[in-house]
């Protein structure tokens, strides 16, 4: 099993040392900064002995070294600033994974591409048809991150551990996120029927505004420890063939009632990449914003 990541900052270069530290393939970490992804991937090498785990993990500027990768994590881009929208990203992003996609083309044409560049579901969409791959091999890691965040708002809300709760959320990766408290579970009971509607609301939106409240801190750059942790998990669930329920940004063409669009939803991820696309029973309510997210991230698309 060959892994590579594209990008050695500091979600790409988490994403390999958690892969590498797993030892479930070779790990490759490109980044076009000359030295950089070298640097790193020398000193993840340097802590195999301390953890124990031989693992084998090399660091490139050179992108033909993910040729015949089985999986690519596509963590390259700018990040977040204080203020800036993921949609602001979009052009920029776009112009720096063309080039990208074009290489995967040609080097690794039969690889599963995990998308983590933001704006996540538009690079998606983009990254998608740059390389004409079939759906089911490229998927965003998007809402595996919200929910990691919904249910870590719900364990302090509640005071559980986080391993009692199955959170839900569909949706875009942004403003547009829809947490579900009637299909998120906190010791297999519904949210709502646990907390008020007052209390599920506060949780939704300080989930949503998660990501901008983590960059506002930062005062320069982004989230990295759980980005990392749900690109690691999504490509794991790959490489392993667990055939397990993930929420992930994935391509649409008729789940939902919805078409040719990328957008977050509970995925089943196995060896072949996206295996099952799970159609959630969606109230009235829930389906006209999520018909509002996709409408909306096909007019950016369509700006790009």
């Amino acid at each position: 099993m060959k892994i590579s990541i594209i990008g050695a900052g500091n979600v790409g270069s988490l994403t390999a040392m958690r892969l590498a530290q797993e030892n479930i393939g070779d790990i490759v970490l490109v980044d076009i900064v000359k030295g950089l992804g070298r640097a790193k991937a020398l000193d993840l090498e340097d802590a195999r002995k301390t953890l124990g785990i031989n693992y084998h993990i090399q660091g490139t500027d050179d992108i033909s070294q993910i040729k015949d990768s089985d999986i690519i994590v596509i963590t390259a881009g700018l990040a977040r600033r204080p203020g800036m929208t993921r949609e602001e990203l979009l052009s920029k992003n776009a112009a720096i994974l063309k080039d990208i996609c074009l290489n995967i083309k040609t080097l690794a044409p039969q690889s599963i591409l995990v998308v983590v560049t933001n704006p996540l579901d538009l690079m998606t969409y983009f990254v998608l048809k740059s390389t004409a791959f079939k759906p089911s091999r490229v998927l965003g890691m998007g809402i595996s991150l919200d929910e990691a965040r919904f249910a870590n708002l719900i364990s302090g809300e509640l005071n559980i551990s986080v391993a009692d709760i199955e959170p839900c959320v569909i949706g875009s990766h942004g403003q547009e996120m829809l947490p579900l408290p009637r299909f998120t579970k906190v010791k297999n009971k519904p949210l709502d029927k646990i907390i008020d509607e007052k209390k599920i609301q506060g949780l939704v939106e300080r989930t949503i505004g998660r990501g901008a409240e983590i960059v506002s801190l930062l005062g320069s750059g982004s989230a990295y420890f759980a980005p990392s942790a749900a690109a690691a998990a999504v490509a794991r669930a790959i490489a392993k063939d667990e055939k397990r329920a993930i929420g992930a940004c994935a391509y649409l063409n008729g789940e939902y009632g919805l078409s040719d669009v990328c957008i977050g939803v509970p995925c089943r991820l196995g060896k072949q990449g996206i295996e099952e696309i799970i159609e959630l029973e969606l109230n009235q309510k829930e389906k006209e914003a999520f018909f509002e997210a996709a409408a909306h991230l096909k007019k950016q698309y369509n700006a790009l």
